[in-house]
């Protein structure tokens, strides 16, 4: 830990034979996408900078991102080749930070989510990329009275908004119509050992559905969640099944099995047809096993699902799987009729831009609730886009500038109103004229609004001198003290690595928040809740003990 902000970062080309010192002072690194960041350590030495290269580190640029402490930590939780989502933890211990979001340079961020629920205890966070619809995240914010409160964005973090609840569903214990919203569970509630076997699922093939156990209300429902179903991305849910549950995908969304998450053996396999309407219950073994398990092919486009488990005690076990062809059960060939054209993210059919989203709206061919077939293996995603004008919604608040809680009106931060935007970009101090807003990287509409936006160049230096660019140069020699970046044939293929330990403590009072709940549940006579081991999360990506870290999203 003594050497952190004193290491060198390498690149090879020739698979290992010389290194080329890319950058001096680091204190860590990642890739995300098409970027390559490096947190370096400032003159001062107590406080790190990130910095953004696009061509394997040849060049560098600061990001106009806050500098962070010792205690602090930056996170990558998700990018791609044109827009970064970063996470800077607030100073002290309070479990959150805020996310920023890039242009399509990694250079200039703005301020996306505030109060970003992000525990430095075993860095666990909430943040979640729904792949079967575009542009839509879900994470976890703190609330004022530090209670934790699930928010989605459609549109790649222009704007967040809390998930709707289910209708007609309330837990009894809530206090208040405000307590009574539906708040899904991911790696964070999985971190606190509460009952929730897998994080939420969604399948690119598989479009518009999001599978997650959640909660509606007071404690009791915390501490025994339901599974929760949305068809459309993530605007509507309702309760597929009751109680916590393993899920699985099959057929490209025509199917859905789950099993029954309890610390009892079972035989019994459930089953969907239409996206978690009606259920199906198929008794795959005459003696009962420990589930240890559900497995299905990656892709989501398998008619198969094999279940692990054991009979037997401790000390004598004996292992055995099944493999269920759904096949067999679905033998037809879905057909043109068994499908519908459905448009993505709309909510008011009468609005002539229903459906715009990131400046054009989608039309797909789904396949009917009400068909029972099978999509096979060939089925691929079909659908229409068009072009929408452009509106305030296809605007980022640009640098200095945010969105207020539930406003989709930009204004200035308090701190830098009346001030000069002024920032460095590729060596030179840029002023910035704007009227709060920049386009949404990956945006296409055409024509509509287009708020004024002006980068002058000053003219003076403004070179980062924290990565000591003198001293950038071909080297052959064996430093004890590097991180290495291979690029091969000028093409890294290095996914995001950091390796330093972080020890710092934190999230004590967001643990202590769900202490409250289990002793308000175990008041209410809830059984069952110490004796389930709560697995781990599904398809967890990245690395989350460390200072810097980066997330695959």
């Amino acid at each position: 830990e003594a050497d952190l902000g004193l290491l060198e970062l390498k690149k090879t080309s020739d698979f290992g034979k010389a290194f080329k010192v890319i950058g001096t002072k680091i204190y860590s690194f990642g890739l995300g996408g098409r970027f390559l960041f490096a947190s370096v350590m400032t003159e001062k030495g107590t406080t790190r900078r990130i910095h953004v290269s696009l061509d394997q580190g040849e060049t560098w640029n600061m990001a106009q991102l806050p500098s962070v402490g010792h205690e602090q930590f930056y996170s990558i939780l998700a990018a791609n080749d044109d827009l970064v989502f970063m996470h800077v933890d607030e100073p002290g211990d309070t479990g959150f930070g805020t996310i920023y979001t890039s242009d399509d340079r990694g250079i200039v961020y703005s301020k996306s989510l505030e109060w970003h629920l992000y525990t430095t205890t075993g860095g666990e966070t909430d943040f979640t990329n729904v792949t079967s619809l575009r542009g839509i995240y879900i994470t976890s914010v703190l609330s004022e009275n530090n209670s934790i409160q699930s928010v989605i964005t459609f549109d790649r973090g222009g704007k967040w908004v809390p998930l709707r609840k289910p209708k007609n569903t309330c837990d009894s214990v809530a206090r208040s119509k405000e307590e009574c919203s539906l708040r899904i569970h991911a790696s964070y509630s999985i971190s606190q050992k509460l009952n929730v076997p897998m994080a939420p699922l969604s399948e690119p093939n598989a479009v518009g559905i999001v599978i997650a156990h959640g909660s509606v209300g007071g404690a009791v429902s915390v501490m025994s969640p339901d599974v929760y179903i949305s068809d459309d991305g993530g605007y509507t849910w309702a309760r597929m099944l009751e109680g916590p549950h393993h899920y699985a995908i099959l057929d490209s969304g025509g199917l859905i099995v789950a099993i029954e998450h309890t610390s009892q053996p079972v035989n019994v396999i459930e089953f969907s047809t239409d996206e978690g309407q009606c259920w199906y219950k198929y008794t795959f073994s005459k003696d009962p096993i420990f589930f240890t398990g559900l497995a299905s092919e990656p892709g989501a486009r398998s008619m198969n699902v094999s279940i692990w488990g054991f009979r037997g005690n401790f000390l004598s076990r004996k292992w055995v799987s099944y493999t269920i062809d759904f096949s067999e059960l679905l033998s037809r060939t879905c057909e043109d009729k068994d499908y519908t054209i459905w448009l993505a993210h709309s909510s008011d059919p009468s609005d002539p831009s229903d459906g715009c989203i990131l400046g054009y709206k989608e039309q797909y061919r789904r396949l009917r609730k009400s068909s029972v077939c099978q999509n096979g293996r060939d089925y691929m995603v079909t659908k229409q886009p068009s072009v929408c004008p452009c509106t305030l919604e296809d605007f980022l608040c640009d640098f200095g500038y945010y969105r207020p809680e539930n406003q989709s009106v930009c204004v200035e931060q308090p701190e830098l109103k009346g001030h000069d935007l002024e920032f460095c970009l590729y060596g030179r101090r840029e002023l910035l004229k704007t009227s709060g807003y920049r386009k949404i990287p990956g945006d296409k509409c055409s024509g509509g609004e287009s708020p004024s936006r002006e980068e002058t160049d000053m003219k003076k230096k403004c070179t980062s001198n924290f990565l000591n660019p003198s001293q950038l140069a071909a080297s052959t020699s064996s430093t004890p003290i590097i991180l290495a970046v291979v690029a091969v044939l000028l093409v890294t293929a290095v996914a995001g690595v950091l390796l330093v330990k972080k020890y710092v403590c934190g999230g004590r009072f967001l643990v202590h928040r769900y202490s409250v709940l289990r002793q308000h549940a175990e008041a209410n006579s809830m059984e069952g809740i110490d004796a389930l081991d709560p697995g781990t999360p599904a398809g967890k990506g990245g690395y989350h003990d460390d200072s810097d870290e980066v997330s695959t999203g």
